[in-house]
């Protein structure tokens, strides 16, 4: 579906009245077919296979995190899951100045945050500042930095004044939670998350479970349906699959996607699709190791990939192979560019040959504990060995994975899933670690993308014929410049049992519950 990303829609917001399903503001795959009737009240048991890791609450880097913000939190606007087009939330409605320099936000005055204090537009001016901070590792902070300055006179309207133009800044509205400062202490240390959303935070237990309460007061009428949440951290993915199985959990969120299949097939379960949440598996170059420097060694990575096997066998066709980062439906998607490399053996030799030297071996980093990315290691290593290039593989514990992505501390390739494409195109280019023209994992630097990536930041909307040509000139120095070789695009997947309906999630797989219900 072509993402509608109208320049009416972007510059200038829907009033308010949003319907309940937009404030929910996603999709359910689940539900219609299953018996049972659905009731109000109950508890849903979920499991996870990442905990939560406060630090990182900004980051959206793990399920910890997507959980408690998606149940705890909410942002200004709203995405669909399946295209670009604004929606109210906690903002009633807003404008962009035509010279895209001033962001004006009607907000609601019938908001409060779990501790009952009101929703004002001083949260807004602390919640963009402290995303800005970079100890928050915010991956769109250089947008919030661009912010100069917040007017909050009024308690019910934010005024944004921007250094320039910002093609992306209506996702910076979408992706930011608003936070209570008077509590925000304990986001730190995990000890407090207060937000606005349909779920009050009570509990985090490390390595073990996290819990929430429904809030009586909040904003939406007779939501959210549930009396709590409990969900399990569950590190080991074929337990987690098997306490789904065994009924002792309704949703999984880590299980691999053969598991999933297997699970659907029983009768008893169904799949979430993340379609429009996309992610991508992508091979990343530090491009200061001996043999990567060379553009002609990265070049023979690319062709020798073997992209089809490894989304038909890991991912179970749950995705399409990729040469740039950009997902079908995405303004920049270009089918010709995506296809500039494909799988080439013979070619990949000859460029190693050109290169004339022997490629050292290489560390190759992932994961350890997430099966879809050791599975695609393994593949990625058979492949480099068919053109001569030995790898050793190096499997990490999630939290030295994550330090070292942002640090740029990997000593030669790793493999990752990266997120942020599905939005605004210049999104991902100042923003994700590995793609930042600034500064990125790979050490990866070049005048021309600097450019091109700041050119595309500065539009005054994210779908003007400009800013497409400049997201043509990104692609093509994203191919030329091969820092990142991509693999595919994903669509994730959830599973859960028929005990639940209308299961939901946004644009970032956050997990939603405001509309869902167990059954009878």
């Amino acid at each position: 579906m072509n993402p509608a990303l109208s320049r009416r829609a972007l510059l200038t917001g829907a009033a308010g009245g949003a319907a309940l399903l937009a404030l929910a503001g996603c999709t359910s795959a689940v539900g219609a077919q299953n018996s049972g009737t659905a009731k109000k009240g109950g508890t849903f048991l979920g499991g996870i296979s990442t905990d939560l890791v406060p630090a990182n609450f900004f980051t959206n880097s793990n399920a910890g995190v997507t959980t408690i913000i998606g149940l705890v939190y909410e942002s200004l606007i709203h995405y669909p899951v399946d295209r670009l087009r604004p929606e109210p939330r906690l903002a009633k409605d807003w404008t962009i100045s035509p010279d895209g320099r001033t962001v004006t936000l009607h907000l609601r005055d019938d908001v409060t945050f779990h501790t009952g204090r009101p929703f004002t537009s001083a949260d807004v001016a602390f919640s963009l500042r402290t995303y800005a901070d970079p100890k928050w590792n915010g991956q769109l902070k250089s947008t919030a930095q661009a912010i100069t300055s917040i007017d909050a006179r009024d308690p019910h309207t934010a005024v944004l004044h921007l250094a320039h133009p910002l093609g992306n800044i209506l996702d910076l509205l979408e992706i930011v939670p608003i936070v209570d400062e008077k509590t925000f202490a304990g986001v730190g240390d995990g000890s407090r998350y207060v937000g606005t959303g349909p779920f009050v935070f009570e509990k985090w237990s490390p390595n073990s479970r996290l819990k929430f309460a429904k809030n009586p007061k909040y904003w939406v009428p007779g939501r959210p349906y549930l009396d709590a949440v409990d969900i399990a951290v569950i590190t080991d993915t074929t337990s987690l699959t098997s306490q789904l199985r065994s009924g002792q959990i309704d949703y999984a969120y880590g299980s691999s996607f053969l598991d999933i299949e297997r699970l659907e097939k029983s009768g008893k379960f169904d799949t979430i699709q993340l379609r429009g949440a996309e992610t991508q598996v992508y091979v990343g170059t530090n491009v200061t190791a001996e043999g990567l420097a060379d553009v002609r060694v990265r070049q023979a990575i690319a062709h020798a990939l073997d992209r089809d096997r490894v989304i038909a066998e890991v991912f179970r066709g749950s995705g399409y192979t990729a040469n740039l980062p950009w997902p079908k439906t995405s303004p920049a998607y270009d089918a010709q560019l995506n296809a500039s490399y494909g799988r080439d053996v013979a070619k990949a030799k000859s460029l190693l040959a050109a290169y004339g030297k022997p490629v050292p071996t290489l560390k190759y980093s992932y994961i350890a504990k997430d099966p879809l990315l050791a599975a695609t290691a393994q593949i990625v290593q058979a492949n480099l060995k068919e053109i001569g290039i030995t790898v050793a593989l190096d499997p990490l514990d999630p939290p030295t994975f994550v330090a070292q992505l942002i640090g740029g501390k990997f000593p030669g390739l790793w493999t990752a899933y990266h997120s942020w494409a599905q939005y605004t195109p210049s999104t991902l280019t100042v923003s994700a670690y590995p793609f930042n023209a600034l500064k990125n994992s790979s050490h990866y630097t070049s005048a021309a993308y600097t450019r091109d990536a700041d050119a595309a930041w500065r539009q005054v909307a994210g779908d003007s014929v400009e800013a497409r040509k400049a997201y043509t000139a990104l692609s093509r120095d994203l191919l030329d410049g091969l820092f990142l070789i991509e693999i595919g695009v994903i669509e994730g997947r959830w599973a859960v049992s028929d005990r639940v309906r209308n299961v939901a999630y946004t644009k970032r797989s956050e997990l939603v519950l405001t509309d869902a219900q167990l059954t009878a």
